[in-house]
């Protein structure tokens, strides 16, 4: 349905005939790590995520999965080998 309150005429899966049914129903304004995301967009009561109404939440844990402006840096870690089964498998 579409939002009336925070962000007029996008579409909101918090929003029903009742009204906001996210907990303070409002979403929230951003966090400082969200500065700079392509996602933040201009609201009602400031700026706000277009994808995450509680973008606090998202950035409590680590980093935010909706995240456009931030990359999660892989962590390469190295097979060990067990030398008696390598040893078996260059006999074949």
């Amino acid at each position: 349905m579409q939002c009336q309150t925070v962000l007029p005429g996008s579409e909101c899966t918090f929003w029903n005939k009742n009204g906001c049914t996210f907990e303070g129903s409002s979403c929230q304004i951003i966090v400082p790590d969200c500065e700079g995301c392509e996602r933040v967009v201009e609201g009602t009561i400031g700026n706000v995520c277009s994808v995450a109404p509680s973008p606090a939440k998202k950035w409590a844990v680590n980093i935010c999965n909706f995240a456009t402006h931030r990359k999660v840096e892989a962590k390469v870690v190295e097979q060990r080998i067990n030398p008696l089964k390598a040893s078996k498998r260059g006999g074949r």
